[in-house]
Order: C-alpha cells, then structure tokens, then sequence
C-alpha cells in the first residue's frame, strides 16, 4: 500500500509539472505574496483533477496527500469540497486542512467549494464559531468568507454582524475579508447593513474598505452609494 501510495504521488506530481505554465505561475506568484511554491496549474485543470480524485479512495489520498506545492494544497481542498460524504467526516477533513491554509486563494477557493455547507447549514454555522473567534489569519478568514458565501440570510444577519465587530486580528487579509463580507450583506441587505454600519465596532481600516466595496459594487444604486460615502468616519 505504501508503494502504490507513492507511486499515486509521484504520478500526480508529474501530471501537474506537465499541466504547469511558466506565465500563469507567474501570474499566480504576483496575486500572492511570500507565496514561492506555485507551479501554474489553471484552476479549472485541478478541479477536473479533483474531481476524478474524488470518484475512487480520495480518503487515502487525502491521508498521504502531499503539501509541496501550491496547486498540491488546493487540490486536497477540492476533493474534500466535491467527495461523497457525510458531515461528520467532511468537517473532520475540514478541520485536517486549515492549519494547511496559508494564503487567501486557497483559503477562498476551498471555501467556494463546500457548497455541502447547504446540506445541513446549522451544523456547518456551529462547526465554523470557534475558528470565527480563533487567533491565525487564514482560520478566521476561512469562517468569514464561509459566511458571506452560505450564511448571507436575514436569519444569520444580525449573529454574523456581531462575529465581524468581535474580530481584531490585525492581518490585512482578515480585515479585506471581512469588508467583502460587509459589502455581500449590504448589497443583499442595503438597508439593515446600513444600520450596522451606523454603529457598528469595525477598526476603521476595515471600516473604510467596506465603505468603498460597497461603492464599488454593481449591486448598489447611486443613490444609495452617495448615502453610504456620508457615512465616511471622521478622523
């Protein structure tokens, strides 16, 4: 089992070296910081990749998967997005993975693949409080941008505001995630995020990135943006 293990690997490796662009790796390296191990392996190819993974004993892959490159750590989070399973052993996969997170287009592009979160989204919502509260960068990250793409219901409004106000973590891509989310809850919700936004307890850097997603997006009328502009803290 060992050497088929190893074998599977080796393959897998090769198949994404001969999938890999030189330009697109370097595309990629540039959207992403201190992040050095990119191979440049178009999204689409590793979800194709991902899901024939997903048809066969994707839990012994996952087990032995390897963390070597970029796209390596993408594609595990893929097969546990797209694998048939219940619950109870997805979140337990879930759970293996994060620590492996360790920029924002894995982290959002894992999360865009557990559209399971649909099946039984109240224990998805309990599964993801503690990583809302939690201290790395890409844990709480992980559980905001889970909200703002499942959670986005009135009935989840006002226990979402209130996780966005709790969290300091001073990382820019925790505060760039949560401003995204505010503007998601705004152009579903315009009026009630206005009222958050009137006293809510955001630092004023996420604040302020709020403010101009919300003025920036295509959902939200001119009038309501001039509205939302007066709302500008002063300093």
């Amino acid at each position: 089992m060992e050497k088929e293990n190893r074998e599977f690997h080796e393959s897998l490796r090769r198949e994404l070296e001969e999938l890999a662009e030189p330009g697109f790796r370097d595309f990629t390296s540039r959207l992403m910081p201190g992040v050095d191990n990119v191979l440049g392996v178009r999204l689409p190819k590793l979800r194709k990749i991902a899901k024939r993974i997903a048809k066969g004993d994707w839990e012994s892959y996952l087990s032995n998967a390897s963390d070597e490159s970029y796209e390596e750590i993408m594609l595990q989070g893929m097969v546990i997005g797209c694998c048939k399973t219940g619950f109870e052993q997805r979140s337990w996969q879930i759970q293996r993975f994060v620590p492996k997170i360790d920029n924002w287009s894995v982290c959002d592009s894992f999360c865009a693949g557990l559209k399971a979160a649909r099946e039984e989204p109240e224990k998805m919502w309990d599964f993801l409080q503690p990583y809302l509260y939690g201290n790395g960068t890409y844990e709480i990250r992980f559980a905001v941008v889970m909200l703002l793409m499942y959670y986005r219901e009135e009935s989840y409004m006002d226990a979402a505001f209130t996780a966005f106000d709790d969290i300091r973590h001073e990382d820019y891509y925790v505060k760039m995630a949560v401003a995204w989310a505010v503007s998601m809850y705004f152009a579903a919700y315009p009026a009630q995020t206005m009222e958050y936004l009137k006293r809510c307890r955001l630092d004023d850097f996420t604040y302020r990135r709020a403010l101009q997603k919300i003025t920036e997006s295509l959902q939200v009328d001119p009038e309501t943006k001039h509205k939302v502009r007066e709302l500008k803290r002063v300093t």
